[in-house]
């Protein structure tokens, strides 16, 4: 298909990316599409510092809120859904900025990710006792005769990455090495060009402070508040997002709103750093902003 302009802007959270775009879709009449795991849930749209309603209305945007958060979407999932996206601007003529923080999601686009049979959850379940009655290093030198890259390659004490390479070899009779490296790119090479947000370090944690207490400002615990209520799995992306734990803790009395902001706060500078490590080692080629 013939894909429009592409403009791929990541960066870290609290970078001023979205503020870039906007400036961006102004002058060309561009459409915005979400590339962030994050924004794509309805249900965190004070969390995750989604556009506003104000700018949804000013330019248009694309793939923002439309999940909710008992859904998990994964990789996969979104790849499926934005090409669909690209295919409609292309038909238009209109380019498109895609925005985000999710490393993954820009490496499906320019890399490209496995499609790696899903896994049972009884083989993943099985793998879970195996891996608690064996220990770690027995474990490990089974899961060496099935795929010895990945034995190799996978940090001590990474009991989730073990288990899914395993599971994945047993399920497939195909090692998850194998798997990752047949990969195409949704994109074809020359159709994108890629820039990275990314501002000075001291600059870029002080913004993250300040994102957290306006965000308290804007509606964080009411939205903490309303996910507790709906009594979800810990393990669903929504309910990892930065804030959900270190808020419910507040509103679960465990801690004082003060030291659950001060926690917000740590978390999200934790992040935006993981952010700025990873695409700075992921796209060295990509323009700096």
């Amino acid at each position: 298909m013939t894909l429009p302009s592409i403009t791929l802007i990541a960066g870290p959270t609290a970078s001023g990316k979205s503020r870039l775009a906007m400036e961006k879709a102004a002058r060309t009449d561009a459409v915005i599409i979400n590339a962030d795991s994050q924004q794509l849930y309805a249900d965190l749209r004070v969390l995750s510092a989604r556009p506003s309603a104000a700018d949804e209305a000013e330019i248009e945007h694309r793939l923002y809120g439309v999940a909710d958060a008992a859904e998990a979407w994964s990789v996969g999932r979104w790849s499926r859904a934005v090409m669909p996206v690209l295919a409609e601007l292309a038909d238009a003529g209109r380019p498109a900025l895609l925005v985000g923080g999710t490393g993954l999601y820009f490496t499906a686009l320019t890399k490209g990710l496995a499609d790696i049979p899903d896994v049972p959850t009884e083989v993943r379940d099985r793998l879970e006792v195996t891996f608690d009655a064996e220990g770690e290093a027995a474990f490990r030198r089974r899961l060496a005769d099935l795929d010895a890259a990945a034995a190799e390659r996978i940090e001590q004490g990474d009991r989730q990455r073990l288990i899914r390479a395993r599971a994945v070899a047993e399920h497939t009779g195909r090692a998850l090495t194998d798997w990752t490296a047949d990969t195409t790119p949704l994109l074809a090479p020359g159709s994108w060009t890629g820039l990275v947000v990314e501002p000075e370090r001291e600059r870029l944690y002080a913004n993250c402070d300040l994102r957290v207490g306006l965000m308290v400002e804007q509606g964080a615990l009411e939205e903490v508040r309303a996910l507790m209520a709906r009594d979800l799995s810990p393990d669903l992306p929504a309910m990892k997002a930065v804030g959900v734990r270190e808020f419910a803790a507040h509103l679960a009395s465990k801690t004082t709103l003060d030291a659950a902001i001060d926690a917000t706060r740590q978390a999200t500078r934790n992040y935006a750093k993981r952010q700025l490590t990873w695409f700075r080692n992921q796209t060295p080629g990509w323009e700096r902003v």
